[in-house]
């Protein structure tokens, strides 16, 4: 399968994350219209969402939002859908973070551990109330249903990877489970929802939707790899995080298979001086490492396949070209 080819005007790099140009505006819009909806006369309200939502990051799934749209021609409320999806996340982050027992969050300490956990919490709750607001506005209950959808699997996969890790009930079938509960079900809403919200042929909502999903669990594979394979300073924090709470990737997950060792290594959380470098070693000795990037690659090209059904146009190569910059970012 040959690599789709990329958009060949000007590009705009943001971080490690390539946009055309024609975003600036509606992203310009986003951050504004984001700024505005978390306002709070509360000051650790407005603290919290000042490290958080309005300190920038990545803005993934907004930017799925923009291109899914521009790709059909435009869809109606598509600011109020990069909104939505944005404040779902955040929140989300907001409750992982505490859950994790996280140190950081954006090159930042955490938000529980610098105004405790209520506030954490019922900051996170907040956003949700203002993740309803925006979606009330479009006044489309079909896109009220996918995130009340989206919502429940998100808390389920949290929980699943929680009882996986306690049971120690690891398995490749339970990742791919955890994967897609946690992160891809959010990209799929992001990519779909411009085609439901302007009433596209069934086709085109599936086309968006697979991509959505395997550009989700392509990008949670590749944020898993490099917690164990990066470098602390790419990656703005200590590797290592998922043993550490004792959670299974699927680079441990293969490693496990071959390696006994590895399944006590997870089980006392890498707590043993070299336990970690005993992982890398392996993983890198063994070829697992390698196996783990080829199958983060197919789950990309996979996703840019996926849209097929769409029309040609600089959005839709754009889309391809950031699912097939998954398979790349794997140093």
């Amino acid at each position: 399968m040959g690599w789709p080819r990329v958009f060949p005007g000007p590009l705009l790099i943001l971080g490690d994350v390539t946009a055309l140009p024609p975003l600036e505006a509606p992203l310009r819009r986003f951050e504004e219209a984001l700024s505005e909806l978390v306002q709070s006369d509360v000051l650790f309200i407005r603290l919290i969402h000042q490290d958080l939502v309005t300190a920038g990051g990545k803005r993934i799934r907004p930017r799925l939002v923009f291109l899914a749209s521009r790709a059909l021609g435009g869809a109606p409320f598509e600011l109020e859908l990069a909104l939505a999806v944005e404040l779902l996340h955040s929140a989300t982050l907001l409750h992982d973070d505490l859950i994790d027992d996280a140190e950081t969050r954006r090159g930042k300490e955490a938000a529980f551990r610098r105004y405790g956990n209520a506030v954490s919490v019922l900051s996170g709750d907040f956003l949700l109330s203002r993740l309803l607001h925006v979606i009330a506005k479009t006044g489309r209950i079909e896109l009220v249903e996918r995130f009340a959808q989206v919502a429940k699997t998100l808390a389920e996969g949290e929980v699943l990877q929680f009882q996986v890790a306690a049971l120690e009930d690891y398995s490749l079938e339970n990742y791919e489970r955890i994967i897609t509960a946690k992160t891809a079900v959010l990209m799929e809403l992001a990519a779909e929802g411009p085609a439901l919200l302007k009433g596209e042929p069934e086709e085109v909502r599936q086309a968006l939707s697979r991509f959505g999903l395997l550009y989700g669990q392509a990008f949670q594979m590749r944020d898993d790899y490099l917690d164990l394979m990066g470098s602390p300073e790419a990656l703005g924090k200590p590797v290592g995080g998922d043993v550490r709470e004792g959670k299974a990737t699927l680079i441990t997950l293969l490693l496990m298979e071959r390696f006994p060792e590895v399944r006590e290594i997870l089980r006392r959380k890498g707590r043993e001086p070299g336990d970690l470098e005993r992982l890398r070693a392996l993983a890198q000795e063994s070829g697992v490492a390698a196996e783990v990037e080829g199958r983060i690659r197919e789950r990309a090209l996979l996703a840019a396949k996926a849209l097929g059904p769409l029309p040609p146009s600089p959005y839709k190569e754009a889309l391809e070209a950031l699912a097939l910059a998954e398979a790349r970012r794997l140093a």
